[in-house]
């Protein structure tokens, strides 16, 4: 046995070690963020995702497309992380996240190709990391929080180039809006943007021009019954979510009738069951029932008697937000239902919209709707996009109340901060600070690149502008100018520069502390032929994202 090799592996396992694994990690991150670098700013263009069963989405941010990018190469996954905890933890920025961190593990790259330890590179990138995140604190903007203007400013950066530039006016009105509406002051002293009571509901055929803010709910449901009323103020409002019908037996079951009697026995039974089920609903002084399952079309007429309106089929989400905006609670049980289960509301039917305007009358109820009109379900999807996103900016705007100038002015006041702070490094970390430094300019530079400016000469004015101590100098990508974006409304919430910064340092340190890949079959996270790995259990041409380049 002596001098013989040891195998440990199974003969369809693949390992890559050191260098090797280090180039395929750092190549296969770099294609996801060049894969969005594109879409950044207001110029950025547009995606078309084609999902495998022809579904199509046309979009330019940065999540979505990440989310459905048929992506299989687990480094590359790594990646798309980095977008969705920015989505999660700011709302807007994840495009700028996931272009950091790719262009970082680049820096990375020739930093190793110096000899630099992968570790000092990794220390030098922290250091970075935090000394850029408590200078942005320092260059924040502090603001009112009841500047309406400042607010708008901040919805439209965020939703610039987003596919709702034209009717900008409109839009950032009602986030605006609608964000201020749910927003409450905690015990602490600090605010809250709630914007899960925010409800975005969406309709075609129309300019999104006609987009509007409503007090309360709206339902997309018709009454069930042509004789039931359609206007109820003051409205007793029943939420159920057990139907209204009788109830069948759990096995097949089988009856013989020998007389047509006993068959209309049968049927007046089930009519006493069902008109005891309404008569309870009145019982109770319900005006208005909500029910997420079916109404028999029999007691649907017992309603319509009684003067009761109802609608089926309400969908879950919208029940639960009906229990804010009402103030009821969900029945299960019409039996052990009481008048404290019911909420108040005025409820009004749009036979034009074919809508439920459902708005409360409870002091402590809350809940406001957004209705988003658009001339297509592709267009209307893209403003949706855009407004969960500035909905998002402008609630951390509030919440946290400093805000930052837009354009890649802050990117550039922090990479000559950090320039000057390597200065006082000692050691390899502190070439890795300045990489760092390097990797942030890539938000200006893709910007002028989008912008079709030249993003050499844009880079040489920017640095000029912040040596001179403008420290709000960006790009204006519809001049091309260099000036003052916080005086333009060029506007971003601090807190998500912060965070884009924390997870591209985050997400590429981790890419660079790996030194070795052991795969039980190819390097992608489904493998096998069929499912777009690579052939024969290969290594898929350092790649292993076979579905990317269809996707786009």
């Amino acid at each position: 046995m002596q001098g013989q090799p040891m195998i440990i592996l199974g003969e369809d396992a693949q390992r890559m070690k050191d260098e090797s694994a280090q180039d395929h990690n750092i190549s296969a991150a770099r294609a996801v963020a060049e894969s969005v670098r594109s879409t950044l700013g207001p110029k950025g263009m547009d995606k078309m995702l084609v999902s495998s069963l022809g579904d199509i989405t046309v979009t330019n941010d940065g999540v979505t497309i990440l989310d459905e990018m048929d992506i299989d190469n687990p480094t590359a996954e790594m990646i798309v992380e980095v977008a969705e905890t920015q989505e999660d933890e700011a709302g807007d920025g994840t495009t700028t996240a996931v272009a950091i961190a790719g262009e970082l593990l680049g820096e990375a790259q020739t930093l190793l190709e110096q000899d630099i330890h992968p570790t000092a590179a990794i220390k030098g990138f922290t250091m970075a990391s935090e000394e850029a995140r408590s200078k942005v604190d320092e260059i924040a903007v502090e603001i009112d929080r009841d500047d309406e203007e400042l607010l708008r400013q901040v919805a439209e950066t965020s939703m610039t180039g987003k596919g709702a530039e034209q009717h900008m006016d409109t839009l950032a009105g009602i986030v605006v809006d609608a964000v201020r509406a749910v927003t409450v002051e905690a015990d602490d002293g600090s605010w809250i943007a709630d914007l899960a009571y925010i409800k975005v509901e969406t309709q075609t055929g129309r300019p999104a021009s006609d987009s509007e803010l409503l007090e309360g709910a709206v339902i997309d449901k018709d009454p069930l019954h042509e004789d039931m009323p359609t206007d109820v103020e003051g409205a007793n409002v029943l939420l159920l979510d057990t139907p209204i019908e009788v109830e069948e037996a759990e096995v097949d079951t089988e009856v013989s009738v020998s007389d047509p009697d006993q068959l209309q026995q049968f049927i007046e039974q089930e009519e006493a069951q069902l008109e005891a089920m309404v008569d309870r609903i009145e019982e109770i002084g319900a005006d208005v029932v909500f029910c997420q399952k079916g109404i028999d079309d029999m007691a649907q007429h017992y309603m319509a008697k009684r003067g009761i309106l109802g609608a089926r089929r309400t969908k879950k989400s919208d029940l639960e937000f009906l229990t804010d905006v009402v103030g009821g609670t969900i029945v299960s049980d019409l039996d052990s239902a009481t008048a404290d289960d019911l909420g108040s509301a005025d409820v009004s039917f749009d036979e034009a919209e074919e809508l439920f305007y459902v708005e409360g009358l409870d002091e402590d109820s809350h809940g406001v709707t957004l209705l988003l009109r658009g001339s297509t379900e592709h267009v209307v999807d893209e403003i949706e996009r855009g407004i969960d996103d500035a909905m998002h900016v402008v609630g951390d705007t509030i919440a946290e109340g400093a805000v930052l100038p837009g354009g890649g002015a802050p990117e550039i006041e922090l990479a000559r901060h950090l320039r000057d702070y390597a200065d006082s490094i000692s050691g390899r970390e502190q070439l890795a600070v300045e990489a760092f430094a390097d990797a942030l300019e890539v938000v200006p530079r893709v910007l002028a690149e989008n912008a079709g400016l030249d993003p050499i000469d844009t880079l040489v004015d920017l640095r000029a502008a912040h040596e001179d101590g403008r420290a709000h100098a960006g790009l204006n990508v519809f001049t091309g100018d260099v000036e003052d974006t916080f005086d333009a409304g060029i506007v971003e919430p601090a807190h998500a520069k912060r965070q884009a910064m924390a997870s591209a340092a985050e997400a590429a340190n981790l890419v660079l502390k790996i030194d070795d890949i052991i795969s039980a079959g190819d390097l992608s996270t489904e493998g096998g032929e069929e499912e777009g790995g690579a052939p024969g259990g290969g290594m898929g041409g350092m790649g292993g994202m076979g579905g990317m380049g269809g996707a786009m």
